[in-house]
């Protein structure tokens, strides 16, 4: 099974989809995925589906939902006598658990490969950092789930996946600004900061890239931009650290510059 959430939610089985048209049950489907080879509780299901407000019916309900999934997966499988519905879609006591093979939920490849990248570059292997985040961040298609109607249960798991999928952009441009590739990275922090426009790393990353690009002047709006949307919405000046970083360019500190090279 081949399941995407990092973007529009896809499930296919032998090329077969299994996603239903049905919001609950794509609902379901989605939260089974994200915790796919952990039992689901049912409760956590019907909270997903039903908020506070769980009818009488919740459980004959959701058995139904379950059923609709089995009948897609089965549909899939074709008749594998190795395999049957009920062998993907499992009952265990007090929930339901997705079986999936490693590597085939595109959440959890996205987790891997950013664990990777974190751990080059923490070891100051930015060259593979580089490589590691920018190819985990190219599996996202879009907003995480963007097709899926979210409740309580999947709206934490969609922030946390967009948390992840913010801090994996900054140490990457953390890496490529540490490989001289300031002049590059500018279009790029530009639609960040943009998107972005309180995330003072992705400030202090674009105001360093120009910096060093030539155009202090353009570092020293990024920073006025930036002051004036915190103070005028929620009456805070920019932290120490962005604050230093404004006095470094003013003052042309040569410690903003790259090292260079020893030559020999």
């Amino acid at each position: 099974m081949e399941i995407t959430v990092l973007g529009p939610l896809t499930a296919q089985e032998n090329g077969v989809s299994i996603v239903p048209t049905a919001a609950k049950p794509r609902q379901i489907l989605s939260l089974l995925a994200l915790q796919s080879d952990r039992v689901v509780p049912v409760t956590t299901l019907m909270e997903e589906i039903w908020g506070e407000k769980i009818p009488r019916s919740a459980a004959t309900t959701l058995q139904t939902y379950i059923l609709q999934l089995r009948r897609k997966i089965a549909t899939a499988l074709d008749g594998d006598p190795h395999r049957r519905a009920k062998d993907v879609l499992v009952t265990r006591h007090g929930g339901y658990l997705l079986q999936v093979q490693p590597g085939q939920v595109d959440a959890h490849e996205f987790g891997q490969l950013t664990a990777s990248g974190r751990a080059a570059h923490e070891a100051g292997d930015h060259v593979a950092a580089s490589e590691l985040l920018g190819k985990s961040l190219k599996m996202w298609q879009g907003a995480a789930l963007v097709d899926v109607r979210i409740g309580p249960v999947l709206e934490l798991e969609v922030l946390r996946m967009e948390e992840d999928r913010l801090v994996a952009l900054e140490r990457r441009m953390d890496s490529e600004l540490i490989l001289g590739r300031h002049m590059e990275l500018v279009p790029d922090l530009q639609v960040l900061v943009a998107k972005h426009p309180m995330h003072e790393s992705f400030c202090a990353q674009l105001m360093t890239a120009l910096h060093r690009s030539g155009s202090a002047w353009r570092a020293l709006e990024v920073y006025q931009r930036l002051r004036g949307t915190l103070v005028g919405e929620l009456g805070l000046e920019p932290s120490p650290r962005l604050q230093r970083l404004h006095q470094a360019i003013l003052s042309a500190d040569p410690a903003l510059d790259l090292p260079t090279p020893a030559s020999g």
